[in-house]
């Protein structure tokens, strides 16, 4: 069974947090509440999240300094940022958000199935990123003789690395499908640029399991991070 994806919902107010719980509740996912950006910070420290679903203007630590937080930390500067206003200053503030870190920028009121969609691209990029790793994990144990000798360790890893070709393959064309369907749409630059982070894992992942294949040059090489 697939682990669920968490997704991070920071807003000071209850009734925001509410209707953000309820226009996301169809995917199916781990909503985790914060009321402040500390707060949100607290929990990154210790959970894994697909997306952060981030507001504006907070006291306190608002949005802006929250993303920066969050950017300079290693083990959080890759998950996808959005950003949720109640006003819309412009191009001048709409940049701002996007050179916090941000993948996308978007004012409220806003249309309950587009957050949800763009949601979900997240959720399915983070969700794939994980299977990749646990795949890789799997084939990394197998490479250092977790498994049987002989012909039976030798069918086993190539079994291994015929599924995990796979996977991969399926997620290459997502991420292609992906980038081609945002780039058409010059307001969604953000998560273009999140699409091609993936892409250059991908490619990664690719020439380390090229190198697995029998007749290969190089020996094992090291499997890159998913993170």
């Amino acid at each position: 069974m697939v682990q669920k994806a968490k997704i991070l919902l920071v807003d000071d107010r209850p009734e925001n947090l509410l209707a953000l719980e309820a226009i996301l509740s169809a995917l199916d996912q781990t909503l985790v509440r914060a009321s402040s950006g500390e707060e949100a910070l607290k929990a990154l420290l210790t959970d894994d999240f697909a997306v952060i679903l981030l507001d504006v203007q907070m006291p306190g630590m608002d949005g802006f300094e929250t993303a920066a937080h969050i950017k300079r930390r290693e083990r959080t500067r890759d998950i996808p940022i959005i950003f949720l206003t109640a006003i819309n200053h412009g191009p001048h503030h709409t940049f701002r958000g996007y050179a916090a870190g941000a993948v996308d920028y978007i004012s409220k009121p806003f249309d309950p199935w587009v957050l949800r969609a763009k949601v979900s691209v997240f959720v399915e990029l983070y969700t794939k990123n994980c299977q990749l790793r646990e795949q890789a994990a799997l084939l990394r144990l197998q490479l250092e003789g977790g498994g049987s000798n002989g012909v039976d360790a030798g069918k086993e890893t190539a079994g291994l690395l015929a599924e995990l070709s796979a996977r991969l393959a399926a997620v290459e064309e997502q991420a292609e499908a992906l980038t081609k369907q945002l780039g058409e749409d010059a307001a969604d630059a953000g998560v273009v640029a999140t699409a091609a982070h993936l892409e250059r894992k991908l490619t990664g992942l690719r020439r380390a399991l090229d190198a697995l294949e029998p007749g290969s040059a190089g020996g094992a090489p090291t499997l890159p991070s998913q993170n």
